[in-house]
């Protein structure tokens, strides 16, 4: 407890860290206000189908992502999400079109350009998601809720679905540049929490109720478990040992000696979790302005968050991800060149293309198991579900959740470590170093 206080201290003396946090909280708080603010020419007294509507499948789980903003109808119900699924498109074009390519390798011009045409297809998606959502609201709210009808309402509050995501975008990107961790798994992480002590007091109600507060304590040990496991998912790696050749320049030697290289067992972090649910979230929309009734069943069938397809679909697609962004993360190709320069080599590997044989080898083996544990965890809340468990409370059990928390706050803690170590103060930990995980940004 002392050493915590000292912290505290230690990083309310460091004025630019201590003003990127009050920043960071500033801009976190006008996104938690924001969402609490309905769309013009909405009656809030009169949301209550909208809020029991949400209350469970995968429209609970769109809500949790947003906060619940999604069911307060508020100018920010839309969310992020659209922008990651806009960012998904971007990144697999990366890899099929020559021109995305060519951008990528233009270094911070690049960058720049790639996410200005991000942005750009953000608000292509926006337009029919906003349309869905409205033709949703009219489904599940009376006519009084309404103080205007037609496309007096439809047309405003489009618009202002859209600036709305693009503000909470904009957050993010401010939060990023003037705070403290990644600004987008920051706004992600704070709208789940947002709904963590309202599940918990409901869990617990519940199982008042029934009498059983035996089985409240075992959900929560069995929820200890599986948050000690994200924690091992998150920072597990692989040692590859490197040895470095001898080299004498001048009087001084260099080398002889080895070290390791630290392969992630999850390089992609929680990423595949965020890009699988951006995916999931799709049939909501299709169900929204389809009319045929074979794409209604069809996304009605993976839109049923306890259902076998949902699931397997789901599943599937964490893993996929898992390496697809893995591979855009680690390049074995790079790592392999970066030694050979260095005069570093794999013991009992030849330098060049064996080396990046080995790397990608190496790789693929340690993230399969990564992957499927990560589809396993997101899974874990339907079988929870099963079990009896309330929907609100048995989403924490799941990646969607647990793991993008756990992930999100090592992250951010590690960037306080390391303002902390840069001015020679002690760090979070006794052994000044964080393990942390590759970030969230796009």
């Amino acid at each position: 407890m002392k050493r915590f206080i000292e912290t505290l201290k230690n990083i309310y003396k460091i004025e630019d860290l201590r003003f990127r946090i009050g920043t960071t909280l500033f801009f976190l708080l006008i996104y938690r206000l924001g969402s609490f603010v309905s769309l013009p020419g909405i009656d809030p007294a009169q949301l209550q189908n909208l809020q029991q509507q949400t209350s469970d499948g995968l429209l609970g789980l769109i809500n949790m992502f947003s906060g619940g903003a999604f069911a307060q109808a508020s100018v920010f119900a839309l969310g992020i999400m659209p922008y990651i699924s806009a960012s998904i498109v971007i990144q697999l074009l990366g890899i099929a079109v020559p021109y995305f390519q060519r951008l990528q390798k233009e270094g911070e011009s690049g960058r720049r350009k790639i996410n200005q045409i991000t942005r750009y297809l953000t608000v292509l998606i926006l337009i029919p998601q906003a349309s869905a959502y409205l033709t949703n609201l009219h489904y599940q709210l009376p006519d009084t809720a309404f103080a205007m009808k037609g496309i007096w309402f439809n047309a405003p509050s489009i618009v202002i679905l859209t600036a709305g995501s693009m503000f909470v975008l904009w957050l993010g990107e401010r939060i990023t540049d003037k705070g403290i961790g990644n600004g987008i798994s920051l706004i992600i992480m704070i709208g789940i929490i947002a709904r963590l002590p309202m599940a918990v007091v409901q869990e617990f109600g519940a199982r008042l109720t029934g009498g059983g507060l035996v089985m409240f304590l075992v959900e929560f040990v069995v929820l200890f478990v599986v948050f000690m496991a994200s924690i091992a998912l998150v920072q597990g790696t692989r040692r590859i040992p490197v040895q470095y050749a001898k080299r004498i320049v001048g009087n001084k030697q260099y080398g002889g000696v080895r070290q390791y290289i630290p392969l992630k067992v999850n390089a992609a972090g929680v990423m595949p979790i965020i890009f699988a649910q951006a995916i999931m979230m799709v049939p909501i929309t299709i169900v929204g302005v389809a009319n045929s009734e074979n794409l209604r069943g069809v996304a009605a069938a993976l839109s049923n968050i306890t259902g076998f397809w949902y699931n397997l679909t789901q599943f599937l697609l964490v893993v996929a991800f898992t390496y697809f962004y893995t591979a855009i993360t680690i390049n074995p190709t790079q790592m392999a060149e970066d030694m050979k320069k260095n005069g570093g080599f794999i013991p009992g590997v030849k330098p060049g293309k064996k080396t990046v044989e080995f790397l990608d080898t190496v790789m693929s083996r340690i993230t399969l198991p990564g992957s499927i544990f990560l589809g396993l965890v997101t899974i874990l809340p339907a079988f929870a579900m099963m079990a009896g468990m309330s929907q609100q409370f048995a989403l924490f059990y799941g990646g969607t959740s647990l793991l993008i928390l756990v992930g999100v706050v090592l992250d951010t803690l590690q960037q306080i470590e390391s303002h902390l170590l840069m001015r020679h103060y002690d760090g979070l930990m006794k052994s000044g170093r964080i393990k942390g995980r590759p970030g969230m940004g796009m």
